[in-house]
């Protein structure tokens, strides 16, 4: 009997402890996803590719490849990027950021069919500049919506205001365009609204100013103009503002005095937006403000001291000002300040302080200041990551206690652009063990060069006066992108090793083939020949060796690389015949080539003309420039990302041209003063992007193709000094500097020419046309469009673009390319 009653009571036990159970279990069971939205999903994801180029967040990865049909997974409520409602099933977010998504998103794309969304971001993906439809209004449940980096396009916003619900809308980093209609007051839930690099144009509306609850609002980098609406003090609630770089109209600082109202600002970014006059007096209320950014206005007078009294200020940037005066030393009370940037302004340091705490700074931007010594309060400074002391009036040696500011941190310095002479200690070790970038380019540095630690990626030494050989410790930089040692009086011969891989233990490392992009190490007195182990540099695209006294034959083996765009080796001891290439696919990339003033032999290379496609496109892409953008560099903010622009001088008919740029539709073949014979090669005509062709001071013979005139986009041609036949040339003759000076004679031969300096005169319609072409602009159509001959000498006249251009024309040149005209000097430059 006893035994019975335990066998009950435990029989009851176990029985509600698996009721309890059971319970528990069937309340924690969420519904499954409706069936309708998994279909949708699917078909979503059905409708785009997967591409890893279309993330750009290096931990991007593809969260839709998750998403299948089979039993253990058909649950889409568990899928990679998406959340349920716990009590209807229905999903209402979905998160697919960063995933590799790549395709367009049409008006029909089952996404809209997801009406129950809450929460949608698609950023940092690729579709194909797709317009967003009306049918996103189908989401009117939305309350986030991210979009940013997705390679869309339109005016999104005339649907998006009628989205009432919304808290977060961020369109940043596409290609939206349009104007920002009134209606946008309509988002009157809205905390976070991001605008910024897009093509928006148009006055901001007023209606902003209804948002009252916004919390951040960023337009920087676009195309907005007028005036900044009064109407933006009434969002009280801001703690970002960014309003920079757009085309505002001029206004005075004073006339933003509505902005005293936000006294919630953290941060303030207002460069580039065409300001005038003083600092303003408002920024006093702004007791909470954290960064600001005044860059690239037009602000005067003085720093003023009270700005001192923002004590919460961790960045300041007054760079490429007009300010004037001393460097006040309220500054200094900023204990929070970690990023300081007065570059370019007609600013004084004191050379001491009477502060005795003085902020550590992560930043220091002091270039163009005036500054004439370094500042004695970089002593104390042992965070420093970035350092920039550029283009000042600093003279003499590198001091000895700066090689100990900042030994475990910086990692950037640019002290370029100033009168330094050398370091205080031989042989100069830098003791910078984060070191990156190392800026010393235009001074006026003796001795041998100083010896960077392994992290340095770009070692930046031209144009100064720095002897001795290149030693093979430089092989040890194992991350090196650029290596400028040009316009020294290095010598000897190249290290063997430059561009070796990794072999093992033995210190045998220049660059991994991944990193190297560029080298410079022309006007130097370098000896020997070309290292072989350069063929391993798989990323490299700039390669000057000109002007040093180099002793080989054509780097055949270099045509394998295939980013290689600028090959220069003029002005060396190059010799020999240039063979054959050994592939079709020879310098695929190749824009500039000039192997002028060597002693090459043989026929012109017409077989590597057929491979250099990218010489044979006309380029009508958008102009851009070859300038490497280091990746890890330091970076608070856009305006202070570090560029270094490749540059390259090209001479013809006794001018340089240097190119302080060198944009990616400057294709040009130098192949002047060697010895090169026979024919033009008809080949040449398949490069019809070429815009320069130098074949000057050579032993070529025969006609000249009429197949020439097919280069549409030449622009300078020079064949002077050959023994070239006579080609009967006719039409009018250019006018200008250049063939203002030839003889009658110049033109013998050539009975269809007319004009100045000759007797014939030309017909009206032929000299209008030489007219157009003396006024026009286009960087593809200006200068000349004809080359006469010679027919005593037999030697052709070429015309170089810009002997002859008018101011207006050079003025266009040197703002687009960065050109500078000067003396062509075959003997070394003076030095400074």
């Amino acid at each position: 009997m006893g035994l019975s009653l335990y066998f009950f009571a435990f029989v009851h036990i176990v029985f509600c402890f698996l009721l309890f159970h059971l319970i528990a279990v069937t309340a924690s069971i969420q519904p499954l996803c409706h069936d309708d939205e998994r279909s949708a999903l699917l078909q979503f994801k059905d409708s785009l590719t997967l591409n890893k180029s279309a993330s750009i967040d290096p931990s991007a990865y593809p969260k839709t490849a998750s998403w299948k049909l089979e039993k253990e997974n058909g649950d889409c409520c568990s899928w990679e990027g998406i959340k349920c409602n716990e009590d209807t099933g229905h999903v209402f977010s979905l998160d697919l950021a960063s995933s590799f998504l790549y395709g367009s998103i049409h008006s029909d794309s089952t996404l809209f069919q997801l009406v129950h969304l809450e929460w949608l971001s698609l950023a940092d993906n690729h579709f194909n500049h797709s317009k967003i439809p009306s049918e996103i209004l189908n989401l009117s449940r939305l309350s986030h919506l991210n979009l940013s980096l997705s390679a869309l396009s339109g005016n999104v916003l005339s649907h998006i205001p009628q989205l009432s619900k919304l808290v977060l809308l961020n369109l940043s980093n596409n290609s939206f365009s349009g104007t920002i209609p009134s209606s946008i007051g309509n988002l009157t839930k809205l905390l976070y609204l991001d605008l910024s690099v897009n093509n928006f144009f148009g006055e901001l509306p007023a209606s902003l100013g209804s948002i009252g609850v916004l919390e951040q609002l960023d337009v920087n980098t676009n195309n907005f103009s007028g005036q900044v609406p009064s109407s933006l003090g009434n969002l009280t609630q801001l703690k970002c503002l960014a309003l920079s770089q757009n085309n505002f109209s001029v206004q005075h600082s004073r006339s933003m005095s509505f902005l005293a109202r936000q006294t919630k600002l953290a941060w303030l970014d207002l460069q580039d937006i065409n300001l005038i006059g003083d600092i303003p007096s408002w920024l006093m209320n702004l007791a909470q403000l954290t960064y600001l950014f005044f860059d690239n206005n037009k602000l005067t007078g003085p720093i003023p001291y009270w700005l001192g009294n923002l004590n919460q200020l961790a960045l300041l940037s007054l760079k490429s000002n007009q300010i004037t005066g001393h460097i006040p030393s309220q500054i200094w009370n900023l204990t929070h300040l970690t990023v300081l940037d007065l570059s370019s302004n007609n600013l004084s340091l004191h050379t001491s302080t009477s502060v005795t705490v003085l902020p550590k700074l992560v930043f220091i931007g002091l270039g163009s200041c005036n500054l004439n010594k370094f500042p004695n309060f970089l002593q104390s400074q042992d965070q420093l990551e970035l350092l920039d002391l550029s283009s000042n009036n600093i003279a003499g040696q590198i001091p000895k206690w700066l090689l100990n500011v900042s030994t475990g941190s910086l990692e950037y310095l640019n002290v370029s652009y100033n009168l330094l002479t050398g370091f205080d200690q031989h042989p100069v070790v830098l003791p910078w063990i984060r070191l990156s970038i190392l800026d010393l380019r235009f001074n006026k540095l003796q001795g041998p060069l100083p010896i960077p630690p392994v992290s340095t990626s770009h070692y930046l030494l031209s144009s100064n006066r720095l002897t001795g050989e290149i030693s093979p410790w430089i092989c040890k930089l194992n991350n090196l992108y650029s290596l400028d040692l040009s316009t020294n009086d290095l010598s000897g011969v190249l290290p063997e090793c430059l561009g070796n891989k990794f072999h093992g233990i033995i210190p045998q490392t220049f660059v991994s083939a991944t990193n190297l992009r560029m080298i410079d190490l022309s006007h130097n007195l370098l000896q020997g020949r070309i290292p072989r182990s350069l063929a391993n540099c798989e990323l490299l695209e700039f390669l000057d060796l000109g002007n040093n006294q180099i002793t080989d034959i054509f780097p055949s083996w270099l045509e394998t690389l295939p980013e290689l765009k600028v090959l220069i080796l003029q002005s060396n001891r190059f010799h020999g015949v240039i063979g054959e290439p050994e592939t079709h696919f020879a310098f695929p990339k190749l824009h500039i080539i000039d192997l002028s003033h060597n002693r090459f032999t043989g026929k012109l290379p017409s077989k590597y003309f057929h491979c250099w496609n990218a010489i044979a496109i006309v380029n009508a892409s958008q102009l851009t420039y070859m300038q490497d953008r280091p990746r890890d560099s330091p970076t608070y903010n856009h305006s202070l990302r570090y560029i270094y622009d490749f540059s390259i001088t090209i001479t013809n008919k006794g001018i340089e041209m240097e190119y302080r740029k060198v944009s990616n539709i400057l294709k040009s073949i130098i192949l002047s003063n060697n010895r090169f014979e026979g024919e033009i090669p008809a080949a040449i005509t398949f490069l019809k992007g070429l815009n320069c062709l130098n074949l000057s001071n050579n032993n070529l013979q025969g006609g000249i193709p009429s197949s020439l005139g097919n280069l549409t986009a030449l622009e300078s041609l020079d064949l002077s000094n050959n023994m070239l036949s006579d080609n009967h040339l006719s039409g009018p003759i250019p006018v200008g500097k250049q063939f203002d000076t030839f003889e009658n004679s110049s033109f013998d031969g050539n009975p269809g020419l007319c004009g100045k300096p000759l007797s014939k005169k030309c017909e009206s319609s032929e000299t209008s046309l030489n007219e157009d072409h003396q006024d026009s602009e286009s960087p593809i159509q200006f200068g000349w469009k004809i080359v006469v001959i010679g027919y005593a000498s037999g030697f052709i006249i070429g015309m170089m673009v810009g002997q002859i251009f008018t101011k207006r024309k050079h003025e266009w040149l040197a703002k687009t390319f960065g050109v500078q005209l000067k003396r062509s000097k075959r003997q070394r430059r003076q030095r400074n």
